[in-house]
């Protein structure tokens, strides 16, 4: 059996293709294809609050061509869902009717909230020792959604409109970023010790560049080396000499500034990256749907 994820981001539009097996009773997925197409409609929605002729018609040709693809691949069941640039802009119901109109994909505009209840339907906390205290961290290109775990158990979370594309547009809040700091400092008080957890494509590639181990935590130290190291090469270089993608060698930067800052604020002096997404997510809101716990 297979199912489909896709997410319409702020940088980018993912389709997963996944492969659903039942194992005694226990189901679970493996990846098959992941297709990531960088239409940035974040560029529009916040700074003009509405996604251009150009980009809509990108944003419509990509689910077209996924909506294909889950033909060929037989997908017995989907989701898609699109987060703040849709959320953001005065076209985005209008796009949700000509997608589910062209391309024949139901398309739901969820809130930050939601956003950051799926990715934690990939059972990120099945992997955790419950004995810690966890911050995790997904840094998108338009929101940032922040939540800390305890016993095992989500204790607090928040979306912030702050994310690698807005802030490259310069429509990132002095007061946003305030009231992120403050939820950070009122929030992780009460838990000692805490360790990050970070997902989205940014912490992913600086875990990739880093070179550390895979299950191993990436320090806070080694991160600001890694950006420092980063900022140090022109927009250009980074994608000429690093053989950054070009889509991400200019929000790698705001996304590590993003990391750093969370980080010193809630204390947290290492962060694992257990290469998990939106994406992830949905699947797993799938299985759940379909194999309903008895």
């Amino acid at each position: 059996m297979i199912y489909a994820a896709i997410d319409i981001g702020s940088n980018a539009i993912r389709l997963l293709i996944a492969n659903i097996t039942n194992n005694n009773g226990v189901i679970s997925f493996k990846k098959n294809s992941l297709i990531r197409v960088p239409v940035r409609l974040g560029d529009d929605a916040f700074l003009n609050h509405e996604i251009s002729d150009k980009k809509a018609d990108d944003l419509i040709k990509t689910m077209v061509a996924f909506k294909n693809l889950m033909d060929v691949y037989k997908v017995k069941d989907y989701m898609a869902c699109a987060t703040s640039a849709l959320r953001e802009s005065k076209n985005g119901e209008v796009l949700v009717k000509k997608i589910k109109e062209i391309a024949d994909i139901n398309l739901e505009i969820i809130g930050g909230q939601k956003e950051a209840h799926i990715i934690y339907s990939s059972h990120v906390d099945q992997t955790l020792d419950r004995k810690k205290n966890y911050l995790y961290i997904d840094v998108g290109g338009g929101s940032t959604e922040l939540s800390i775990f305890s016993d095992g158990k989500m204790k607090a979370s928040k979306s912030f409109n702050l994310g690698t594309i807005r802030i490259l547009d310069n429509q990132d809040k002095p007061e946003t970023w305030e009231e992120m700091k403050r939820w950070l400092r009122t929030e992780t008080v009460n838990y000692k010790g805490l360790i990050g957890i970070g997902t989205g494509g940014n912490i992913n590639k600086l875990f990739r560049l880093s070179e550390e181990k895979d299950n191993k935590a990436l320090s806070y130290l080694k991160l600001k080396g890694q950006y420092d190291y980063l900022n140090s090469f022109s927009l250009k270089d980074r994608i000429n000499i690093l053989g950054l993608n070009q889509d991400r060698a200019d929000v790698i930067i705001p996304a590590s500034e993003l990391f750093l800052t969370i980080m010193r604020w809630g204390g947290v002096k290492q962060i694992y990256v257990p290469k998990i997404g939106l994406v992830d997510g949905v699947i797993q809101v799938l299985i759940d749907k379909n194999f309903p716990a008895k």
